[in-house]
């Protein structure tokens, strides 16, 4: 049984990584935190909280970031030791990474930086276990690669996760097929329903996104099988800072993990 922070996490049921996507305010991430944190504990997943501190990939350059890595981190190591969660977010360099491992339990890496060897090997050597994000320009089988350089680095404890592919202009495709090949060839798999039903860009300065489709595409890869779900959520996703279009509103959640347990219980569990 492998170990996130404090959870320890069956594998007998996916984890839950949610939250918003950007650390907008400082009193907005205790209030959302709290909120999972209820959410979790009412309908017995198992959760892990995330926030962005630097949203270094806008589309454009007047577009809201976060508050920085040693901030955001600040902010996110004291929700996860007050409320005894495990805390993710992104980093973005070895230096940012170094900074992350001292207060955040879970790091991750972004999907356009994911073959960056250095970062693959600042990210490793800081024993923490890592998410890699599958970038929309590769095949499954491509992270084959990631996983030799994560395990040549002497990382063992990572998780690659499937966001979608490129599909045209400013559109992307999830293949539940990549769930299950990258399963088959061994590698622990969460799919990220968030940023699946983005459209990149789609909005000339902003991207856009079809919210509405993140819990039904997360229902077919809860029934394809995953490891672990990947879910942006916002009080109010029209207001949001960063990604609005994307998230699923936080007075759904509770529902959507419900259904998405008793989609996984029908499907994988014993009968």
């Amino acid at each position: 049984m492998s170990q996130i922070g404090k959870l320890h996490i069956d594998p007998s049921s996916p984890f839950f990584i949610l939250g918003p996507c950007a650390l907008e305010l400082e009193d907005f991430a205790w209030q959302m935190a709290r909120s999972l944190k209820e959410i979790a504990e009412t309908t017995g997943i198992q959760f892990i909280f995330k926030a962005s501190y630097d949203k270094a990939n806008r589309t454009s350059v007047d577009s809201f970031r976060g508050p920085g890595v040693k901030e955001g981190c600040r902010i996110l190591g004291e929700i996860g030791k007050e409320l005894e969660i495990p805390v993710t977010t992104d980093v973005h360099t070895a230096e940012e990474a170094e900074i992350a491992s001292e207060t955040i339990d879970f790091l991750q890496i972004p999907a356009f930086l994911c073959r960056q060897t250095d970062l693959l090997e600042a990210c490793a050597k800081t024993g923490r276990p890592l998410n890699v994000k599958k970038g929309q320009f590769l095949a499954p089988w491509d992270v084959s690669n990631i996983a030799t350089k994560l395990e040549h680095f002497g990382c063992e404890h990572y998780y690659i996760t499937e966001r979608g592919s490129s599909f045209g202009y400013n559109n992307l495709v999830a293949d539940m097929r990549s769930l299950h090949w990258m399963r088959d060839m061994g590698m622990k798999v969460i799919f990220d329903a968030t940023h699946a039903v983005q459209r990149p860009g789609g909005l000339g300065g902003t991207t856009g996104g079809d919210g509405e489709l993140a819990p039904v595409l997360a229902r077919a890869a809860v029934a394809t099988g995953v490891d672990g779900l990947f879910m942006e959520t916002h009080v109010n996703p029209d207001k949001a800072f960063s990604d609005g279009p994307n998230q699923i509103p936080l007075n759904e959640i509770e529902s959507t993990v419900t259904r998405l347990l008793a989609i996984h219980q029908a499907a994988h569990g014993k009968i």
